[in-house]
């Protein structure tokens, strides 16, 4: 039986431990949180608590390490607002573990803010012009674990990531302003991040990077609105005064490279 620990059972991470857990791996999961370690007990994950910083790593990194056959790292950069978090150290902390720890294989969950919204076409061989903070740590994060040559580490890029539970309209309903009305959406259904890493572990696709988005793009504009009228909330206003600007995320790779078909295509 294979082994898969999962640093960070957050929203994505604990579904996807569940999933592996269903197709017969066994499962060691991370968490911050000491009142979500039963949470994990009870799904049938091994778990940890463990937490980086910029200064270290505080938990048994070690025993959640060893005997492993794939780390898959789920941690956010939490780099929005004024916030002036150091990802990289982070990442920097984690790397001589696992080496020590023998991984070698390397599954990073990254984002499309490592490209620039600049109205184009956006594939795996684009160039990476992150206009975020979040997005430049994360490309540096992506260029620290690829260029290891201790393990193999695959780098897959989502869109904006949605649920069940979790959907942007919530948040935009009945806002005014909004900016890009005609820009392109990049989202991602949680079901369609759990095929997917599943497709990549399944086939032992390591040491490639994946844009992974669904592959429809109406602009922001007509998809909230309609989203909004489904949902029964107030409808978002758009700014139209000013040119809209946007990124295009083809995913086509995923479907050419792990025959991987899109479950939820129009979100």
């Amino acid at each position: 039986m294979k082994t898969i620990s999962i640093l960070g059972c957050g929203w994505l991470g604990l579904p996807l431990a569940k999933s592996l857990i269903e197709k017969g791996f066994s499962v060691k999961g991370s968490t911050t949180s000491l009142e979500k370690i039963s949470l994990l007990q009870n799904a049938g994950i091994n778990p940890f608590l463990l937490a980086l910083s910029e200064n270290g790593i505080s938990g048994d990194m070690d025993s959640f390490l060893s005997n492993s056959d794939i780390l898959i790292i789920d941690i956010p950069p939490k780099l929005r607002g004024n916030s002036e978090e150091n990802f990289v150290a982070k990442i920097e902390h984690l790397i001589p573990l696992i080496q020590k720890g023998g991984i070698q294989k390397v599954l990073f969950v990254s984002s499309t803010s490592v490209y620039a919204d600049d109205n184009g076409f956006i594939t795996e061989s684009s160039q990476l012009r992150p206009d975020t903070e979040s997005g430049r740590q994360l490309k540096k994060v992506e260029q620290l674990l690829q260029s290891n040559a201790n393990f193999k580490t695959t780098v897959i890029r989502f869109g904006g990531l949605i649920g069940e539970d979790r959907h942007p309209i919530r948040y935009l309903a009945g806002r005014q302003q909004l900016e890009n009305p005609d820009g392109p959406i990049n989202l991602i259904h949680q079901t369609d991040c759990i095929g997917i890493i599943d497709r990549i572990i399944t086939q032992d696709c390591f040491g490639e990077t994946f844009n992974a988005v669904a592959p429809l793009h109406p602009t922001r504009k007509n998809y909230y609105t309609q989203k909004a009228k489904a949902l029964g909330l107030p409808l978002p206003e758009f700014d139209e005064s000013n040119p809209s600007v946007g990124k295009t995320i083809v995913s086509d790779k995923i479907t050419a490279v792990l025959g991987y078909e899109f479950q939820n295509k129009t979100l």
